[in-house]
């Protein structure tokens, strides 16, 4: 979720520089099922702008008129919305929303944490349910530094849960980054749809491509380079990698280059075929290579769904990657017994 914080940041500073308060809603608890679950959080502006959504839709409005009390009075409150009496999920969503203006030292600390790929951590503080008091707010730590809060009116600096306060606790990993490497008009495709998902994308091009990023929807980065002179630091093991130029010897000499790179994914487009052959090479010139060194390797990228276009081949693609990185194994959700997501009552 780290990619909805920083586009709720980023509406965050359009707003403010444009004259309109903001509010937070961040769901911080729940009972029975819902389309998201704890953590989800949106930015309501003053000109009725929203950035994020906590639920498919039907929470939405609800929280819209709730956050009209704090942006009149400032002060925080936690909203109850019970679904089993409404259209929707049948579960009880606790939000908090309170007045989100954080200051220049809370933004360029999350700013830093995002450069350098840094974990956060997310306190959101509020009243239990019987405590007679609803207050609350959310608190940032960025790699285990100084806790900072969203809010100056923030009232609430204690991390411990007690009997009339709770504490939602929150870690977000950095966020996740595809390479792709190829340029082809299929990568066009993997990209910008890679981007839909939150992702930072790189794109590495040969040194000659005549290409911009203009030309890669979505993408963060565009790098023209040889496999020789790769900076493959990129790669870190919240990276997956798609090796896609459509020329053998070009894949193997990427591949060669990535030799010392632990990404969580490494996907190889073209046939099992073509894998073995490109493993071969590889281990003709590093025969000392470990077995663990393919364990991350997926050829031919993607789950079997049939996938014909370039469009269908990079959705297989994103699923098998989400799969992997989540530690799930594909099948149908009518098959799949008990809850959809795990740690839920339903």
């Amino acid at each position: 979720m780290t990619h909805e914080l920083k586009k709720i940041l980023t509406h965050y500073k359009k707003a403010s520089d444009a004259g309109y308060k903001t509010v937070l809603a961040s769901v911080v608890s729940l009972e029975g099922s819902s389309y998201r679950r704890p953590g989800v959080r949106m930015l309501i502006a003053e000109n009725g702008t929203l950035t994020g959504a906590v639920s498919g839709g039907c929470v939405e409005k609800e929280i819209v008129r709730q956050a009209a009390r704090v942006f009149s009075d400032g002060e925080p409150l936690l909203m109850t919305y019970d679904g089993r009496y409404r259209l929707g999920c049948e579960g009880v969503l606790y939000i908090l929303i309170e007045i989100f203006e954080p200051d220049n030292e809370c933004l360029s600390a999350f700013e830093n944490a995002i450069q350098y790929r840094e974990s956060i951590t997310l306190f959101s503080i509020y009243g239990s349910a019987n405590s007679g008091s609803y207050a609350g707010n959310t608190l940032l730590e960025c790699n285990g530094q100084k806790v900072m809060s969203f809010s100056s009116k923030a009232r609430i600096q204690n991390l411990k849960e007690t009997e009339n306060m709770k504490v939602f606790e929150q870690k977000l990993k950095p966020c996740f980054r595809l390479v792709i490497i190829g340029a082809e008009h299929d990568a066009v495709q993997l990209c910008s749809m890679a981007s839909l998902l939150g992702w930072e994308v790189v794109v590495i091009a040969s040194a000659s491509d005549p290409r911009t990023s203009i030309n890669f929807p979505g993408v963060t980065t565009l790098i023209n380079s040889t496999p020789e002179n790769l900076d493959t630091s990129p790669i870190d093991k919240d990276t997956a990698v798609v090796l896609m130029t459509h020329s053998f010897a070009n894949d193997l000499a990427y591949f060669i280059a990535m030799k010392d790179c632990t990404p969580q994914y490494l996907g190889l487009l073209g046939p099992s075929k073509r894998r073995e052959k490109l493993w071969n090479a590889y281990l003709d010139r590093y025969p000392e290579t470990p077995p663990e060194f393919f364990d991350s390797m997926y050829g031919p990228a993607g789950l079997n769904i049939g996938a014909e276009t370039p469009q269908e081949i990079a959705v297989s693609i994103l699923a098998e990657i989400l799969a992997v990185i989540r530690d799930q194994k594909p099948l149908f959700l009518k098959d799949k017994p008990g809850t959809i997501h795990s740690g839920t009552q339903w």
